[in-house]
């Protein structure tokens, strides 16, 4: 692999007043925000350059990534060598780069906002909003495997989710019952009596710079937004490989989108703290029994 591009231009509406003047993305899931996580899931599967989608009010993600000599400098004077630690991100092999969704049109039109910056290499799209957490953050390679074995333009990664929820994502016609498998079709938004299957997009691709062509040739769907489902969707009917890959038993998508899902992701990191977990499952057992 080598180049993701992450989308982080999303007003977070559904996580108002938090969103009002904190990106989502900047949400803290345990010790770390969301866009860290994400950042440590694409180093481990050997991305060395990141481009941002970014959009109004996104600047604090961008003063992340930054390196704070002086905060450094600050905590070797005062000994504090355990956080420097956390810091281990501002260190890593990885170049950061980013650019404006000037209009906010849609998960297809941003990605579309990285083509001058994919030349003639395959690429990852992680959204920025979307935590991957389990499978020893191997979810990437596997569909880089199938992106190679496969000679695919696309390879999508997919979740089961309640029959009464397909109508919330982007769901899979797949040609297969396999946990690998060629995609026949992927619909936007189905009902739930026209949905092909229960497997919704997980938040991670691969695609070709052919993917480019097929957003400059769809047209905008509901809100006036590029979906980037369509465009998957016409690679496939022009002949393409396009391919899905399932999350395992032990993977689970966070979508930080809403606060159902964020209380979740935030509950399951914390608990899972090397530190302070077991004081909050304790904390969080005694609470619930004085409850019922």
């Amino acid at each position: 692999m080598g180049i993701a591009v992450v989308p982080v231009a999303g007003l977070g509406t559904r996580l108002l007043p938090l969103t009002k003047t904190q990106p989502k993305e900047m949400l803290p899931v345990g010790r770390k925000p969301v866009v860290h996580h994400i950042v440590e899931e694409l180093i481990e599967n050997d991305i060395d350059q990141i481009l941002f989608i970014t959009g109004a009010s996104k600047a604090s993600i961008e003063n992340y990534f930054d390196l704070d000599e002086t905060l450094v400098n600050m905590l070797r004077e005062r000994g504090k060598e355990d956080l420097l630690a956390d810091l281990q991100l501002d260190y890593a092999p990885v170049k950061y780069y980013f650019t404006r969704q000037r209009q906010l049109l849609g998960l297809g039109h941003a990605v579309q906002c990285a083509s001058d910056f994919i030349t003639d290499e395959s690429f990852v799209v992680a959204l920025g909003d979307s935590i991957i957490q389990g499978g020893d953050a191997k979810l990437l390679s596997r569909m880089q495997t199938c992106f190679d074995d496969n000679a695919c333009a696309a390879v999508v990664a997919f979740e089961s989710v309640p029959k009464s929820e397909v109508f919330r994502y982007g769901i899979a016609h797949p040609k297969t019952g396999d946990d690998v498998f060629e995609l026949e079709d992927i619909v936007e938004k189905p009902s739930v009596e026209n949905a092909p299957s229960q497997l919704a997009v997980a938040a991670r691709y691969i695609f070709t710079p052919a993917i480019f062509d097929a957003l400059e040739r769809i047209t905008p769907g509901a809100g006036g937004e590029l979906q980037l489902t369509d465009a998957i969707r016409l690679l496939i009917k022009e002949g393409h490989t396009v391919y899905g890959v399932r999350l395992t038993d032990d993977e689970r998508r966070f979508d930080i989108g809403n606060y159902a899902s964020y209380y979740r992701a935030f509950v399951d990191f914390a608990l899972s703290d090397p530190t302070y977990g077991d004081d909050l499952r304790q904390y969080v057992s005694e609470l619930l029994k004085g409850s019922s």
